[in-house]
């Protein structure tokens, strides 16, 4: 039986094990906790599956390996570099795949895989340790990446709040959008924003109030209705809450200030028109 492990960030195993079943059973993990179960004797392969393997992803591999260190291993990967690959097969990872697999390279894996069974039903087959103290250091590849990796498992998330400020927004969605639970979405957004999801809407929704405060002429209720507000009230207490003033304060302010950067304008082309009148040089006067 092949035991699949899904690290994927879009959720595709499902549709990679599709290439299996044909030749062997296969199973999608559901709990961690029965890759360890010693009445799982029926695994023949564990097969843990990446897209753009991170920190998360290859430290859960040890982990794994700990676990079961008699089964073995095999890495599906759709990112590749001969750093992964090295850091693979030192982990103890009994085979390495670059996706998507070419037919010729499924029917190898195929091959190997049936004499790797055959061995593993002999005594003692297949059964060698490794111990985990020899683990290596994950790729620098990898460490070096893995803030620009959140980043990027986040981006879906963040274009679709830009799409859709004015709309009721459902952390759930966003979660399902980056093919994450929602709480693993909800710590991974505040590690990188510093804030949770809801203050960083509210802080977006706030600036485009702002932004139609300062450049239009829409009422105040219809503004907090396009910036995504649906309580007037609620608005105006958390524009005075963050930006010190109420919305009517606001405008009313950037209208002064408006008045008197015109103003300054005004005076500068006034001194402007001045100063061309004057002569280039300083006249001199001829004593008598």
């Amino acid at each position: 039986m092949l035991l699949w492990l899904d690290l994927s960030h879009d959720r595709s195993t499902a549709t990679l094990m599709q290439q299996f079943t044909p030749f062997a059973e296969c199973r999608l993990l559901q709990s961690h906790s029965l890759v360890a179960s010693p009445h799982n004797r029926r695994i023949d392969m564990i097969c843990m599956h990446y897209d753009r393997p991170d920190v998360l992803g290859l430290n859960q591999l040890q982990q794994v390996k700990r676990a079961a260190p008699s089964i073995p291993i095999t890495m599906f990967t759709v990112q590749h570099s001969e750093e992964l690959a090295v850091w693979a097969m030192r982990s103890g990872v009994w085979e390495y795949l670059t996706l998507p697999l070419p037919t010729a390279e499924l029917q190898r894996y195929r091959q190997a895989l049936q004499a790797l069974c055959e061995l593993r039903q002999q005594p003692e087959g297949g059964k060698r340790k490794m111990p985990s103290e020899h683990f290596p250091d994950l790729p620098a590849s990898i460490r070096l990446t893995a803030d620009h990796q959140k980043h990027q498992s986040l981006a879906r998330a963040l274009h679709y709040i830009d799409q859709h400020l004015c709309e009721n927004i459902d952390q759930r969605d966003l979660a399902q959008l980056c093919g994450m639970t929602p709480s693993r979405f909800s710590r991974l957004f505040k590690d990188v924003h510093g804030v949770c999801y809801q203050e960083y809407v509210l802080g977006k929704r706030l600036e485009l109030a702002k932004d139609r405060l300062d450049n239009s002429r829409m009422s105040i209720t219809t503004i907090g209705y396009e910036a995504g507000f649906r309580d007037p009230s609620y608005f105006a207490r958390a524009f005075k809450q963050l930006v010190g003033c109420t919305p009517s304060e606001y405008r009313a302010n950037a209208g002064v200030a408006a008045r008197e950067a015109v103003r300054d304008l005004s005076d500068a082309q006034r001194l402007g028109l001045e100063a061309e009148s004057l002569p280039l040089t300083e006249p001199t006067f001829l004593s008598k």
